[in-house]
C-alpha cells in the first residue's frame, strides 16, 4: 500500500470537511437544532471531534486504497468511481437510516452526506492519481 497516498488522501479528506462546514457551518448548526455554545466543549472535549475526525478520515483513506487494489483500477477516474460506490452503497444509506429514526432533518443529511461525498471523491481522486 502506497502510505504517502493514503496519508495526503486522509489529510485532503479532513481539509475537504473544514472547508464543508465553513461554508456549511451556521446550516448545519441549524438542521442540528443547536447553537454555537451549545456544541462548545473546553480543552479535550473541544480537540476530541477533530483528532476522531483525523483518524476516521485515515481509516477511510487506507480502506479505500485497500478496495481501490483489489478491484485494480487504479486512476483517477477509477478512485472517483469507487468513492462514489463506496459513498452511495455504505455512507449515505448508514446515515439515511440513521437520520431517519433519530428525526434528523432532512437538512443534516444533505449536509453531513455531501460532506462525506466530497470527501470519498478527494480521497479516491488522489490515491488513483498516486497509486496503491
Amino acid at each position: 500500500m502506497n502510505y504517502i497516498a493514503v496519508f495526503v488522501a486522509a489529510l485532503a479528506g479532513f481539509g475537504v470537511g473544514a472547508v464543508w462546514y465553513g461554508v456549511f457551518g451556521k446550516a448545519w448548526l441549524d438542521a442540528l437544532g443547536k447553537s454555537e455554545d451549545d456544541i462548545k466543549g473546553s480543552g479535550a472535549a473541544q480537540a476530541l471531534p477533530f483528532v476522531t475526525g483525523l483518524v476516521a478520515d485515515l481509516v477511510m483513506a487506507i480502506m479505500l486504497a485497500g478496495l481501490m487494489g483489489h478491484l485494480g483500477n487504479i486512476s483517477i477516474h477509477g478512485g472517483l468511481i469507487t468513492g462514489l460506490f463506496v459513498w452511495v452503497g455504505f455512507v449515505i444509506t448508514t446515515m439515511g437510516v440513521n437520520h431517519a429514526f433519530s428525526r434528523a432533518s432532512p437538512k443534516l443529511t444533505a449536509i453531513d452526506g455531501g460532506h462525506w461525498l466530497a470527501v470519498l471523491l478527494v480521497m479516491g481522486a488522489i490515491i488513483g492519481a498516486i497509486g496503491v
